[in-house]
């Protein structure tokens, strides 16, 4: 099976400060795994790195094999990263049908599958994506990251914020990318119970390192508490 995400001994911060101090983590293709740790522990720092964002200082990170350091964002991307990122931020002055259609790549997943996946998104299509719900944002933005047509898709905090009845939904729709693709997916969020659901392993960032690396179903008790606070 091969790599197609692999960080390792990564260092990273802004400004004078530094955030991560030896970040390793790995995403085999097809894969799931959830990135997880307390606020402030490094999780939307790691993705930043991982998607050109942010320059790393030290250690490295691979897509597919290929180094990435120095290669900026746009390019990134164009390696097969899919970023669903924090905040949505979609096109607030474009539709939803304009919203997807400028992320889109030749492949698979084209409007028709998108609005399949989010039924919601094609009664929608031609509203601003302004006016939607935060939860219809969120499917907007997923969608908009699936139709760039990824090797590897991102969701930071997917479900941050949304009501239980989307969340649910999100969560299912992840469940479906999962079962129905050969994606590996990285998806940093907050529910363990959710994340045991579709996660294949686990890593808990602590003060900007790996502190747990595993099946989510052999986290014990104590080790979420002192790690993740629950």
């Amino acid at each position: 099976m091969s790599t197609m995400i692999d960080i390792s001994d990564l260092h990273a911060g802004y400004g004078t400060g530094e955030v991560l101090k030896g970040v390793d983590l790995c995403v085999d293709q097809g894969e799931t795994v959830a990135l997880m740790g307390r606020n402030g522990m490094g999780k939307t720092t790691t993705v930043r790195a991982l998607c050109g964002l942010l320059p790393a200082r030290g250690g490295t990170v691979k897509v597919a094999g290929s180094d990435i350091a120095g290669l900026a964002a746009h390019k990134v991307a164009r390696m097969g990263i899919g970023l669903v990122p924090e905040g949505r931020r979609c096109f607030p002055n474009l539709t939803v049908a304009e919203n997807l259609v400028a992320a889109a790549r030749i492949g698979s997943w084209d409007m028709a599958r998108v609005t399949e996946l989010f039924p919601r998104l094609a009664e929608r299509k031609d509203q601003m994506a302004a006016s939607l719900s935060g939860g219809e944002q969120q499917m907007l933005a997923i969608g908009r990251a699936l139709m760039t047509n990824p090797r590897a898709l991102i969701l930071d905090e997917a479900t941050e914020g949304l009501a239980p009845v989307v969340r649910s939904e999100i969560w299912d729709a992840i469940a479906s990318v999962r079962a129905e693709t050969g994606l590996s997916i990285l998806v940093i969020d907050k529910s363990l119970k959710e994340l045991r659901r579709i996660a294949d392993r686990g890593v808990i960032l602590d003060r900007g390192q790996s502190e747990w690396t595993g099946n989510l179903d052999e986290l014990s008790v104590d080790e979420a508490a002192r790690l993740l606070g629950v």
